[in-house]
Formats: C-alpha cells, sequence, structure tokens
C-alpha cells in the first residue's frame, strides 16, 4: 500500500492542536496576570496605608475554560485563608480587609470576625459596594468601616431553609400549636437558638465601642427580622445605629475591583461609560 505526505492536512491538524492549546493555556495565562495585577494594587495599598491588605472579593469568576461562572460566597475555605493571613500580621501592624460578598456561612463569618476583633493593631473594613449579612457581621468587628457613599451594609438576622428566622417566629405566634407540625415547630426552636446565638455575637463585637445598653440594642435591631435580609443599610443608617463609619475608600481599592470581571454572559451591554478624570481642587 502506497502512503503519501498530505501537507494540508497536516497543517490543518496543527491548526486545531494550537487551538485547543490555547483554550487549556490562555485562560490560566490570563489568570496568573490578574493574580499579579491584584497583589500589585494590594501592595501598593498597604504600603499606602501601613498596613497589611487582606480582600475577600466575592464576584462569579469568569476565569475559565469555557467561561463559566462560579458563585461565591462566605465559607470555611475563606475563614480559613483569612485567619492564616491575620495570625501571619505582626501584632503592632493595622490591618485592612477589603469586603465585597453577599454573605455566607454564619459559622465561617464569625470565625472571621473574632480573628479581626482580637488583632491587637487597628483593623479596618473597606466595602466599596456591599457586604451583605455575614459581610456585615464581619465588618462589625472592624475598629473602623470605610464605605463607599452609595455602599451599603445588611441586617444579619439568621436564615434557615431559605426563610428568615425571625420570619419561622412569628408564623409561629399566629397559629395554634395544635395546628403546628412537628417540623414547623423544630424550625422555630432551631430559629429562636440562631437569633440568639447571632444576637450574641454582635453584642461582644460592639459593646467595648458602643457601650453594654447601646450594642445590645443594635444587636437587637439588627438581629429581630426588622428589615428584610436584603434592606440596604446605607453610611446614614449605620451611624446612626453608632458604627464608625467614613466613606474615603483609596482609589487603589476600586482599581482592585476591577480586577475581579465578571462573567461575560452575565454582563448587560446597554451599561457602559467613557471614564473621566478627576480635576484636582483649585484647578480649572
Amino acid at each position: 500500500m502506497a502512503y503519501y505526505y498530505d501537507p494540508f492536512s497536516f497543517l490543518s491538524g496543527l491548526i486545531w492542536f494550537l487551538f485547543l492549546f490555547y483554550l487549556i493555556i490562555a485562560p490560566q495565562l490570563q489568570y496568573r496576570q490578574l493574580m499579579s495585577a491584584r497583589r500589585s494594587i494590594m501592595q501598593k495599598l498597604g504600603e499606602k496605608r501601613g498596613s497589611n491588605v487582606i480582600a475577600m472579593i466575592h464576584r462569579q469568576e469568569s476565569i475559565g475554560l469555557f467561561g463559566i461562572p462560579f458563585y461565591r460566597f462566605i465559607s470555611i475555605e475563606d475563614s480559613e485563608k483569612i485567619l492564616r493571613a491575620i495570625r501571619s500580621t505582626p501584632k503592632d501592624k493595622p490591618i485592612d480587609l477589603i469586603l465585597h460578598t453577599p454573605g455566607g456561612l454564619v459559622l465561617a463569618a464569625s470565625q472571621i470576625a473574632r480573628a479581626l476583633k482580637d488583632h491587637p493593631a487597628k483593623t479596618t473594613v473597606i466595602v466599596p459596594h456591599y457586604a451583605m449579612s455575614g459581610g456585615t457581621l464581619i465588618a462589625l468587628a472592624a475598629d473602623e468601616i470605610i464605605m463607599d457613599p452609595h455602599a451599603v451594609l445588611g441586617p444579619i438576622d439568621p436564615q434557615l431553609m431559605n426563610y428568615p428566622a425571625p420570619s419561622i417566629l412569628n408564623a409561629v405566634k399566629k397559629k395554634d400549636p395544635k395546628d403546628i407540625d412537628d417540623q414547623t415547630l423544630i424550625m422555630a426552636d432551631i430559629a429562636e437558638k440562631a437569633i440568639n446565638q447571632v444576637r450574641e455575637l454582635v453584642y461582644e463585637l460592639l459593646k467595648d465601642k458602643l457601650g453594654d445598653e447601646r450594642a445590645r440594642e443594635v444587636a437587637k435591631i439588627l438581629t429581630e427580622g426588622r428589615w428584610t435580609h436584603d434592606y440596604p443599610i446605607t453610611v446614614e443608617i449605620a451611624r446612626k445605629l453608632g458604627l464608625n463609619v467614613s466613606t474615603d475608600v483609596p482609589p487603589e481599592v476600586y482599581e482592585l475591583m476591577e480586577l475581579y470581571p465578571q462573567p461575560l454572559m452575565h454582563r448587560h451591554p446597554g451599561v457602559e461609560f467613557v471614564p473621566t478624570q478627576r480635576r484636582e481642587r483649585g484647578n480649572t
């Protein structure tokens, strides 16, 4: 049987090989570049503020073979990493924790909050957009909270099986015990315990800053179900609660946020703008 060399088939196969190789390697290279850029900005911010900068930013990462988004929230893995970062920080060095999160596990958030509170030097939580639920719990542990003027925190009432714990208790109170099934009664019992546990933790985090009476009052406000779980606690509301909040977010934080890209399939092309440079005060 005679064989002959087909340069076209060889070239076609090589092109396909290079294309597949690019699909596999390019996302990894892109991710490495992003990580390097993120570290550079964090180091720059740390040198500027004389602090150890830690970031917990939960966005749907689009880096991957097919750009498949991954939903992010506060997890045990997050608490392990942040606890290691806090332990490795010299006791006399301040910590800046950049938070952008919808919340997550109470256990993980409470571990981070306690570790942050126990750090001897000044601790600051920086919120460029939002730190809801468990993110708010962590923010309460800091000596200072720096928020964008339009950033928000959120209530920290526990959630059980996608239901707010206070709402479960309210529903049970409106019924006669004989009309309530055992599962609902069990959920109500767990809900009451969960509220008390989170409320006590919030009190512990705030009593040194606000005093005993005010700390208990704020802890009750944030956990009693006064608001829906996604209610935006603005800078003004946070200050009325007595929290130490400022709005001087360092520009490096916004630069860092740009390096956490959202998945392309979730972007809305209708929102576009041309960045303009801020004028220095006194210039015309």
